[in-house]
């Protein structure tokens, strides 16, 4: 399969050459650029693109109105959009027209193309689906997490887990999601991870410094933080698919046996200085 192909539909060239930049060396090729509403629909005819990126203020029409006349030429237009303002308002009024996603400028590599390849999902299998829809959001969220509140840099591997338990040996964060998709996450460090985390999420000059409670504590509030950075970003992209988060449940000990229900499950995993911080996160399509 060949790159995607993506039409940039801006009037700033600066932000034209920032996108395309952006898509460089990704799984996404621009295959035009439009500076106003009529060049934009011409060129959607002619190269009858993936996905578009779309500005909302353009010298002939706003994007909702080009969104509007590119949809009309095409029902099954992806559209971006990728504007200085993002709302309430123009999102409702953006979603009415069909706009599948929004990003605020200046959007990074990241969440660009975090944001296209969610809006790509109708054609993976079941579990490619989910690690793109739901693993790959949450991989993410726990990398910006623990980088806000760590202050420390990372990669987030992601891996499937087939497994129908999980065993822990020192605090699991447990925090179920529901919604159109129903599932669960577990955010766990083992026991020597701990204080050490907690020294750094509170920016204590020792582990010796923190009490035990309050040390869980802080790992429970990172817990519920990445989670919902992570159901933020996927409410963002999944129209009509609003996730939320229970409240946080923590267990801790040597040896826990969590068991789980049948889902598609990934374990999400974070090398760190102070230790290995982990992710089990499962996924089961509602209703």
């Amino acid at each position: 399969m060949g790159k995607l192909r993506v039409l940039i539909v801006d009037d700033s060239k600066i932000s034209r050459v920032m996108i395309a930049e952006n898509l460089r060396d990704t799984d996404y090729e621009v295959c035009g650029m439009a500076a106003d509403a009529v060049e934009a629909l011409r060129l959607y005819e002619e190269q009858r693109p993936d996905l578009v990126t779309m500005d909302m203020n353009l010298p002939d029409a706003n994007g909702l109105e080009c969104s509007r006349r590119i949809l009309a030429l095409d029902k099954d237009a992806r559209i971006l959009m990728v504007s200085a303002m993002k709302d309430l308002n123009l999102i409702t009024q953006g979603k009415a027209v069909g706009i599948r996603a929004f990003l605020q400028k200046p959007a990074s590599k990241a969440d660009l193309v975090d944001t296209l390849h969610l809006m790509c999902q109708a054609t993976a299998s079941q579990e490619t689906l989910f690690r793109e829809l739901y693993a790959k959001p949450f991989g993410r969220a726990l990398q910006q997490g623990i980088s806000g509140l760590l202050h420390m840099e990372g990669e987030a591997d992601i891996a499937a887990y087939d497994p129908r338990s999980l065993d822990v040996s020192g605090a699991a964060v447990i925090i179920g999601i529901t919604g159109f998709t129903t599932g669960r996450v577990i955010l766990y460090v083992d026991e020597s991870v701990i204080k050490l985390f907690a020294m750094h999420m509170l920016g204590r000059a020792s582990a010796e410094e923190i009490e035990d409670a309050e040390a869980v504590d802080a790992v429970e509030e990172a817990a519920n933080i990445i989670a919902g950075r992570a159901v933020s970003k996927i409410n963002n992209v999944l129209d009509g698919k609003e996730l939320r988060l229970t409240p946080p449940g923590t267990i801790r000990g040597s040896k826990v046996h969590i068991v789980s229900p049948r889902m598609t499950t990934f374990c999400i995993s974070m090398q760190l200085p102070i230790g290995m911080v982990q992710m089990n996160v499962g996924f089961a399509e509602g209703e």
